[in-house]
Formats: C-alpha cells, sequence, structure tokens
C-alpha cells in the first residue's frame, strides 16, 4: 500500500498537521508496511505557476508541443497521486479556504489532457479514483449549529480533486482551533477519527488486525 501524505501548514506543530499525521497512523495500524509519500508544502512550498507552465497550457497545440521542461513538475507531482491508494491531506482554513501552498499543488496537478478532460458537460477525471482523506483545522467555526463564517475550502477542495477522477472523500474537520488547548485537540481529532471509513482504502475493507498484510520494508 502506497499513502501520498500532503500537509499544507507553515507551523510544524500545527492542529492541521497533528490531524493528518493521526489519520496516516491509523492507516499504518492496518497496514503497517505502507509506504509514505511526503509532501510537505508548508515547509518546501512549490513554486507558483510560471511562464512557461502558463504557456505549456495555453492552448492545445502547446500541449501537444510544450516548451521543454515546462510540464516536468506537474509530471512529478501527478505520478505521485497516480503511485497512492490513499492521499492524506492537512490543511488549515485560511481566509475561508485552502493555503496558497496547496492551490500550488492543485494548479499543478489538475492539468487538461493529463489528469482530466473538458467536455460540453463539464470536466472528466481521467485518474483512477482512490480515498482522499482531508484533515481540515480552522480557528472558528465553518460547519454545525455554531457555524459563524461560509466555508468555500470544502467545495472548491471536493471539486477540484472529483474533477481529476478522486471523488472518494472524507473530510476531517477540527473546528475551533483557537480556543482549544492541546489536550482537548487530542481528545476532538479521536472523535473525529472514530468515523474514518476504512472500508473505503484498498485491501483495508475488511482489515481488522495488522497481521493481515505483509510488512514492506519501504516505508519512508
Amino acid at each position: 500500500m502506497n499513502i501520498l501524505h500532503i500537509d499544507s501548514s507553515p507551523r510544524q506543530q500545527s492542529h492541521s498537521r497533528q490531524l493528518s499525521a493521526a489519520i496516516v497512523e491509523k492507516l499504518l495500524e492496518v497496514a503497517p508496511g505502507a509506504d509514505i509519500i511526503r509532501r510537505d508544502l508548508g515547509t518546501d512550498p512549490l513554486p507558483q505557476t510560471v511562464a512557461l507552465y502558463a504557456a505549456a497550457l495555453a492552448s492545445p497545440a502547446t500541449l501537444a508541443a510544450p516548451p521543454t521542461g515546462s510540464l516536468d513538475l506537474s509530471e512529478q507531482l501527478i505520478r505521485e497521486v497516480e503511485a497512492a491508494d490513499a492521499v492524506v491531506i492537512g490543511t488549515p482554513m485560511h481566509n475561508l479556504t485552502i493555503p496558497s501552498v496547496l492551490k500550488a499543488w492543485i494548479d499543478q496537478v489538475l492539468r487538461v489532457g493529463r489528469t482530466m478532460n473538458s467536455t460540453p458537460a463539464g470536466k472528466v477525471g481521467m485518474l483512477r479514483d482512490r480515498p482522499v482523506l482531508i484533515g481540515v483545522a480552522s480557528g472558528g467555526f465553518f460547519t454545525g449549529e455554531r457555524a459563524n463564517q461560509p466555508d468555500f475550502l470544502t467545495p472548491y477542495l471536493s471539486l477540484s480533486l472529483s474533477s481529476i477522477g478522486l471523488k472518494t472523500q472524507q473530510f476531517f474537520p477540527l473546528q475551533g482551533t483557537a480556543f482549544l488547548d492541546w489536550e482537548h485537540a487530542a481528545a476532538a481529532r479521536q472523535a473525529l477519527l472514530a468515523a474514518l471509513d476504512l472500508a473505503v482504502v484498498p485491501g483495508l475493507g475488511d482489515t481488522h488486525t495488522s497481521s493481515v498484510l505483509p510488512a514492506n520494508a519501504g516505508r519512508r
């Protein structure tokens, strides 16, 4: 099993990092030999869209014959998704939506003719579906009875992932972090993880003990 683990908070001890790490650990409990592909956008951000990449995507003709090297980073990131059996994303809510570093990743992964096709009916994903488990940390409340702000993060991220074929998604919203100490935050994380549906993860749906899956020495 391969897990692509993505974080996007600039803070090493952030709530979203703690939450995504807890999700990964939950997967490792039943697949202890899983390989982990790590993409830490918070500490190693991707470049924003550059001229060569924009030029390559400008028209069908430039996509057919893109400038040398213009799609190399995009291809690397897409292959990381393709190699994963599950994707885990940790993200804070920044100003009602995702951080710019996560948007930079999306801009490289959503690529017409490679991960999606544009049709008269809308975008059609070209990637095989795989579960995406998304931990969201927010200082305020954006869902539920205490919601006091709009949520542009969830619909945007959900539609972006769906447009390339990743339609099996589960969001874990850790809200009100501005008012949580670490002890209560840990309890809140555990309560969220109780809803994690392992049945959507390939090979784990019927797994109850870690001995079912063989160990793989390649985990990193």
